[in-house]
């Protein structure tokens, strides 16, 4: 089959384009970045290289795919981070329409059941019910928790102060998921097209807190007395906009989500549905790759 994937060389989307291709179809990997031709056609797969801001672009990209694999890059530049969410999103669907797509497997996100949640989840609601007025395709929204692979972004800290930690306390409970969990659900469904109407389906790895998560990591590392910490909200977002990141996206993505895990309001649909989630990749098996990552730094 032809099959769209965007997102590039991503954590998931890397390795989706690798399963796909293993599999025989023919994709085609949306990246806004020239220097990646190489990169993909490596990969068996064929680039386009363009914005996914650009609807003729889109057109172009889309056009006599089967199906297509959608996610919204993150935008560094953004002033408004769920504005630019919200218009990638409606690009897409309007694209699809267009073009004809019949399947969709698109990247979601825990929490996008609430139509003013937190963070970037309020996004994620308005595009997957712009998806669902599709009246001709298929929809299979992926709803992975937090990304086990955000937890490099703490190293530093662990190495200088032997703490880890977020605007809230070692007791909070988490959602995880492995990127390649994601992957592979993504890439079953694409390879089967066993889906049909709109549905919604939740990766999670692994459900751990705070204090057990800085265990498992301080085992693996050798720091047993690794602690997890929990800061205030204008604590974090300095720390986090110090390390580089804007105000706007230390905002959305990690304060209010730190928010959203504190009033408990993130995961009630995920509990209703837990009985249907995929993944498999425990966080102990991820703490093995942390430590390789973290011994090299």
């Amino acid at each position: 089959m032809n099959i769209t994937i965007t997102g590039s060389l991503g954590n998931i989307s890397q390795k989706l384009t690798e399963k796909l291709t293993a599999k025989g179809h023919n994709v085609t990997v949306v990246s806004h970045s020239p220097e990646r031709v190489k990169a993909i056609e490596q990969l068996n797969a064929i680039p386009a290289i363009g914005s996914v801001e650009d609807h003729d672009f889109l057109l172009q990209a889309f056009n006599k795919a089967d199906a297509v694999y959608i996610m919204i890059p993150p935008n560094y530049a953004a002033t408004d981070i769920r504005a630019y969410m919200k218009t990638v999103g409606a690009g897409y669907a309007k694209a699809i329409e267009q073009t004809g797509v019949r399947y969709v497997v698109n990247l979601s996100s825990i929490g996008a059941h609430i139509p003013d949640g937190l963070g970037p989840t309020s996004a994620n609601y308005y595009v997957e019910k712009k998806l669902d007025e599709l009246k001709d395709t298929h929809v299979l929204h992926l709803r992975p928790g937090m990304f086990y692979t955000n937890f490099f972004g703490a190293m530093q800290m662990i190495k200088h102060q032997n703490i880890i930690g977020n605007n809230f306390d070692a007791s909070v409970n988490m959602v995880l998921s492995h990127p390649e969990d994601i992957a592979a659900a993504a890439a079953e469904a694409l390879d089967t097209l066993s889906f049909t109407g709109k549905n919604v389906r939740y990766i999670a790895s692994d459900e751990k807190n705070g204090g057990e998560i800085a265990a498992i990591l301080g085992h693996a590392i050798d720091q047993p007395n690794l602690a997890w910490v929990g800061f205030s909200d204008e604590e974090l977002l300095q720390g986090l906009m110090q390390s580089g990141l804007t105000e706007q996206m230390a905002s959305v993505y990690v304060v209010e989500i730190g928010i959203a895990l504190r009033n408990g309001t993130l995961f009630d649909d995920y509990y209703k549905n837990k009985q249907h989630a995929s993944g498999k990749i425990s966080f102990a098996d991820f703490a093995k790759e942390f430590a390789f990552v973290y011994q090299q730094h």
